[in-house]
């Protein structure tokens, strides 16, 4: 029986991701995932870390590097690259992190990956300068300050927020976007008690606080370690989940006795879990995801939860579905795929890989699943939209698009179905909104009624 291959460096691996995200610009969610496998469960975090700080810093390392680096960046090979980028995050974001192992591990990883002598040497004398230098160089906060600011954003996105936003506010969009977020649950209401929940944290020594809007939620301001260490996960007392998305799923109201619940886009059940807490012992809900690797993990986390009775999942898509032509639903949510602008703080590659032009093609298949979702929705029932986007092309554009085509239906103001707190981040039109300067993640939700039978 042959050994099992060694486990990559916690350096190599984030090259390795980072080099794979450049070449296929896949998202580095799934690429971290498929790679942590193989790393030991001590190196995981650092992994993150590193793979998701160079995303978030990428503008303001390569400003850095240009001026120790006579040879221009966009001629250098991915390889390289990231690994100059991981270094200098090092050097100038990890406190703690020894300037010995910041630059020597990070140059073995060329060493191990068989790169020549001349291309270590290049990269190891790059990383020494900036490591004497450090003291002396500007830092992301003051080059974010000055003008024109850096902002670590493609240009086209921060204009476009400027405009909707304005300056002040897009840029405090950006520099959150900028900075590791904080982990924030969703309390299982079914299984335990906020206050029962802030306890046990505090007993294993972790910080926890509750949040601002959500009333299931608790923010974990500081914790390096798994989810799956947290006090409560293996027994189903939370759900990670941000108070943007907890807050939507809050727009269906109190759930009718009997009542059938469909999630169009079930994802990993975050929305699906918080609406089986909601439903009467009587409701029942359909949860449809088509990709593999999430139906997995929605079951997972279903059965966790203990909302596996109450919940059939099933492996198709929205369409293919309502081909069966299924007992028709009170209540249907569309959580919609979407550029994802609102949420660059949690995945900072989106920033990177969006262009402008995408967002009429995700308003297209928005469209279209609400379309869907109509012929599904019993008469006076409710269709719950969402995405997790600033972009007004997917939000309201969607919107108003979907009601042209299906005139019966009618937006319902969202403020009275939110707590008194949240109701500020309801728009004039009646739209849940809030943006990631509001200490939330940027997000838009309707409610919008079926004018039969009403």
């Amino acid at each position: 029986m042959a050994p099992s291959p060694p486990h990559p460096t916690p350096r190599a691996a984030a090259v390795e991701i980072l080099c794979l995200w450049a070449t296929t610009h896949n998202s580095v969610d799934i690429l971290f995932h498929a790679a942590i496998e193989r790393l030991a469960d001590l190196d995981r975090g650092l992994v993150k870390t590193l793979v998701y700080g160079v995303l978030r810093q990428k503008d303001y390392l390569d400003h850095i590097l240009r001026s120790f680096a006579q040879h221009p960046l966009r001629k250098m090979k991915p390889r390289t690259l990231m690994t100059l980028r991981i270094g200098v995050y090092q050097l100038l974001f990890l406190s703690r992190m020894p300037e010995s192992a910041a630059v020597n591990a990070t140059v073995n990883t060329l060493k191990e990956a068989g790169q020549p002598p001349w291309l270590i040497g290049f990269v190891n004398g790059i990383l020494r300068a900036v490591a004497r230098g450090r003291a002396s160089l500007p830092t992301a906060d003051q080059l974010a300050a000055a003008e024109p600011p850096l902002l670590n954003h493609p240009a086209w996105m921060i204009e476009r927020w400027q405009a909707r936003f304005g300056r002040e506010t897009a840029r405090a969009i950006c520099r959150i976007n900028n900075d590791e977020p904080s982990l924030t649950l969703r309390v299982n209401t079914r299984r335990t008690g906020r206050a029962l929940l802030l306890e046990a944290l505090a007993k294993t020594g972790i910080a926890a606080r509750k949040g601002v809007y959500a009333p299931a939620s608790l923010v974990v301001d500081a914790f390096p370690g798994s989810i799956a260490s947290l006090p409560g996960y293996e027994a189903g007392h939370f759900q990670v989940q941000d108070e943007a998305a907890q807050l939507a799923s809050l727009l269906t109201g109190p759930l009718p006795s009997r009542c059938r619940v469909l999630d169009g886009c079930a994802g990993l059940g975050g929305k699906t879990s918080h609406l089986a807490e909601m439903l009467p012992p009587d409701g029942s809900i359909v949860a449809v995801e088509p990709d593999p690797r999430r139906y997995r993990l929605l079951r997972d986390n279903l059965r966790r939860l203990g909302h596996g009775q109450a919940v059939l999942p099933v492996r198709t898509d929205l369409r293919g579905y309502a081909a069966g032509r299924p007992q028709s639903f009170d209540v249907i949510l569309i959580d919609a795929p979407c550029s994802g602008t609102g949420v660059i703080r949690r995945q900072p590659d989106i920033r990177w890989n969006r262009r402008p032009e995408d967002l009429a093609t995700y308003r297209q298949t928005q469209v279209h699943l609400l379309e869907i979702g109509a012929t599904l929705l019993k008469p006076g029932g409710v269709l719950i939209y969402a995405t997790c986007s600033l972009e007004p092309e997917e939000n309201q554009e969607a919107i108003r698009l979907f009601i042209e085509r299906c005139p019966r239906f009618a937006v319902e103001n969202a403020a009275p179905f939110l707590p008194e707190a949240a109701r500020r981040l309801v728009d004039g039109s009646g739209y849940f909104s809030p943006n990631p300067a509001d200490g939330l993640d940027g997000f838009f939700a309707a409610r919008l009624i079926d004018g039969r039978g009403l």
